[in-house]
């Protein structure tokens, strides 16, 4: 390592991770810690920001130091979890507030009043996304309207997702937000890819308190030398899912990956084709380097790792995440059970928020392995529904890419593979993730001249061909889509 390494961090959702990458792609190193959620009522789900910052920190000069010190650090690359949003002193650079995570609901009751005035058609025109709790903008209207703190902090507030936090305390007060992560946000143009005045005034967010939007690669600004013992150029920025498809080297248009993860998040690349959905997908930026932006369709799934964690931690089915995979095996189907896991409402192509989780078809019959099998078959069945909403807005899939925590399980990539019915393709490296962000740190301190170069990190992958009965697929997703609908029924108040 002779200052050609690449050092990620990426912030996720239930845990923050530092990373080392060699230029060609291999994993020299990685440091990871917990991070708390909090659950102050039901629906709301917060972060404490000081553990994200001390965490990225620690695991990061762990890092460091692992690569021989500052001085073998080519450049820094941050990829995070999406539309989390926090609020934090430019003077002081302490937070003002606890961080309201993507999966947080409280703001429904403002997005609904936005649709029933019909501001919701112009708003996705303008930013790809739909009036929901899930993006930043009704997160910080809420903020603004219950929290003292950052109602009354005038010029002096920041506003920002999670890398735009980790920049402003690494670098010492540099205020920006890269275009991937702006795009979650619904307050940002993506076609122009600047902040929207009349999406401000929407939601009452002063212009003042946000970042500068800037590219995804790029050379950004210097760490403090106090973090690392000498200052380190930050050079990559993405939100996760964005970085997973760089990762993945979906470089071209209807090149598709899904990441399963906390959630589960199906990017289609577009080119510069900035499309629109008619079938309740987003419209997103992949990415944005020398100002020039390509644009991806996106399918997102709130709940999905998630899922199989409340089966081990709440209900104790699992000892531990991969005994999963066993217990799947050890039947030949779910049992007839369903697991429709809208613990924080259904995203994508329902987007009902106030959809809550249920578990049907249980009979003294049913053993653990039925309903860890369920929740398992739940991932490619939620994939299924966003792939008929994808090929209906003309963005078929050929073959799916997949990665994260969860696509390390055989059982599950089959599984997508048999219902979806297409060739799946696993890296033999699913972090993914954290691959992208490195590529795009590689990209901004020239250790790499463009995406296309810096894809040979990717390295090598398995194959898995489908192996399904059609008469089986058609079974399984006829009893999911009754499942889904008697959830939506109950959700809105009917029979």
């Amino acid at each position: 390592m002779s200052g050609q390494t690449l050092l990620v961090i990426d912030e996720g959702t239930t845990s923050t991770r530092a990373m080392l990458f060699g230029a060609e792609g291999s994993c020299l190193g990685v440091e990871q810690r917990e991070l708390h959620q909090h659950y102050p009522r039901p629906g709301w789900v917060e972060h404490d920001p000081e553990q994200i910052w001390s965490s990225s920190l620690a695991c990061a000069r762990k890092m460091v130091e692992e690569a021989g010190g500052a001085g073998q650090i080519a450049a820094i690359g941050i990829t995070n979890q999406r539309e989390t949003i926090l609020f934090w002193s430019r003077a002081s650079g302490r937070a003002l507030g606890p961080a309201i995570v993507w999966q947080d609901r409280r703001t429904a009751q403002l997005c609904s009043e936005r649709k029933a005035r019909g501001d919701e058609d112009w708003v996705q025109k303008r930013t790809g996304l739909l009036l929901d709790p899930y993006f930043s903008a009704s997160k910080i209207a809420w903020a603004l309207q219950h929290w003292p703190a950052v109602a009354e902090a005038g010029e002096d507030l920041c506003v920002g997702t999670v890398e735009s936090w980790l920049v402003f305390r690494l670098t010492g007060g540099l205020h920006i937000s890269d275009a991937s992560n702006a795009s979650r946000t619904a307050l940002m143009d993506i076609g122009s890819g600047r902040w929207d005045p009349d999406l401000l005034a929407l939601w009452g967010v002063p212009r003042s308190a946000l970042p500068e939007i800037v590219d995804c690669a790029g050379s950004f600004g210097m760490t403090l030398a106090g973090h690392f013992g000498a200052p380190v150029p930050i050079c990559g920025l993405a939100g996760d899912q964005q970085a997973a498809s760089i990762g993945q080297a979906c470089l071209a248009p209807g090149d598709t990956k899904a990441t399963y993860g906390t959630g589960a998040f199906v990017l289609t690349n577009t080119g510069d084709e900035q499309r629109l959905s008619r079938n309740r997908l987003l419209t997103t930026i992949a990415w944005q380097i020398g100002g020039l932006r390509s644009y991806a369709l996106e399918g997102s799934v709130f709940v999905a790792g998630s899922l199989i964690k409340w089966l081990r931690d709440d209900l104790g089915l699992l000892g531990n995440a991969a005994e999963s995979e066993r217990l799947a095996r050890s039947v030949p189907d779910s049992g007839g059970v369903q697991i429709i896991p809208a613990f924080t409402g259904l995203g994508a192509p329902h987007w009902h928020a106030s959809a809550r989780a249920a578990i049907s078809g249980l009979s003294f019959a049913t053993g653990r392995a039925h309903i860890v099998r369920a929740a398992l078959e739940a991932m490619a069945h939620q994939t299924s529904d966003l792939m008929a909403c994808f090929a209906a807005d003309g963005a078929q899939w050929e073959t799916l890419r997949i990665d994260g925590g969860m696509a390390a399980n055989d059982w599950l990539a089959q599984d997508l593979c048999d219902m979806l019915d297409l060739p799946v393709e696993r890296p033999r490296f699913v972090e993914t993730t954290a691959l992208g962000a490195a590529m795009l740190a590689g990209i901004g301190c020239g250790l790499f001249d463009s995406l296309e170069d810096a894809a040979a990190m990717r390295g090598a992958v398995d194959l898995f061909k489908p192996d399904m009965h059609a008469d089986t697929r058609s079974a399984r997703l006829e009893g999911w889509q009754a499942a889904v609908r008697g959830v939506l029924a109950r959700s809105q108040g009917r029979p």
